[in-house]
C-alpha cells in the first residue's frame, strides 16, 4: 500500500511572531544630559548644556575612548610591522645572480618573527601617546554636572527672618531694611545663579590616568 503524500504547508500567509516581528538593538544610554547652564557658560548656548552625570562616568568614558584608540592603533601597528618585517627578511635581488635561488623558509619565518616584535615593541608607548592626545582633547572641554544642595525657598525664608530680628533689636530699622535688601538680593543671585558644572579639565591629572 503505498503512502500518500501530503503537500507542504503553505507559508505565504505566516502570520507568526519570528515571520512578523523585527527585531531592534536596545538603545544605548546617553553619556551626558542636560543640566543648566551655570554663570561662567556662555549664554550663546541656552539655558541648558551636555554634561556628565558625576565623575564616575566621565572617567569611565575616557578610559573607554583611550582603550578603543589603543586597540586600533595597535591593530594599524601590526600590519605595518608584517609588511617592513617581510621586507628586511626578504632576500637580497642580486642573490638570484649568482645562483642563490634557493630560499631557507625557516630562517626567514624566524626573522619575520624577530623583526615584528622589535617593530611591535617600539611603537607601544607611541599608540599610548596617541591614545591620549586624541581623547585629552575634547574631554579637557566636556562638562560634568555638579551634585551641590540646592537653597530652599523655606530657608531663604528664615535666613530673611534672621536678618530682619536682628535689625528690630538693634532698634535700627533703615540700616535693617538696606541690610536686608542687600542680603535678599544675594541669596536670590545664589539662588538662581549657582555653579552647575565644572569642566573636565579638573579631573585630567597626568600623575592620575
Amino acid at each position: 500500500m503505498s503512502k500518500t503524500l501530503e503537500p507542504p504547508p503553505n507559508t505565504d500567509d505566516d502570520y507568526s511572531p519570528s515571520s512578523t516581528l523585527i527585531p531592534f538593538d536596545r538603545p544605548l544610554s546617553l553619556l551626558r544630559g542636560p543640566v543648566l547652564a551655570g554663570p561662567t557658560d556662555n549664554p550663546s548656548i541656552g539655558p541648558y548644556i551636555l554634561a556628565f552625570r558625576d565623575p564616575q562616568s566621565f572617567l569611565s568614558a575616557y578610559k573607554f575612548c583611550e582603550r578603543k584608540i589603543l586597540e586600533q592603533c595597535e591593530a594599524g601597528v601590526r600590519i605595518g610591522c608584517s609588511i617592513s618585517a617581510s621586507n628586511k627578511c626578504r632576500p637580497p635581488w642580486w642573490k638570484a645572480l649568482f645562483g642563490g635561488n634557493k630560499i631557507d623558509f625557516r630562517e626567514r619565518e624566524r626573522c619575520e618573527e624577530r623583526e615584528m616584535a622589535i617593530c611591535i615593541e617600539a611603537s607601544k608607548d607611541k599608540c599610548v601617546k596617541f591614545a591620549k592626545e586624541k581623547c585629552k582633547g575634547p574631554f579637557m572641554s566636556a562638562r560634568i554636572a555638579v551634585r551641590e544642595r540646592k537653597l530652599r525657598e523655606k530657608e531663604v525664608g528664615k535666613l530673611i527672618s534672621c536678618v530682619s530680628c536682628l535689625g528690630v533689636l538693634k532698634g535700627n530699622v533703615g540700616s535693617e531694611i538696606i541690610l536686608l535688601n542687600q542680603f535678599g538680593s544675594l541669596l536670590s543671585s545664589n539662588f538662581v545663579h549657582q555653579v552647575t558644572n565644572y569642566r573636565g579639565s579638573k579631573l585630567l591629572d597626568d600623575d592620575n590616568l
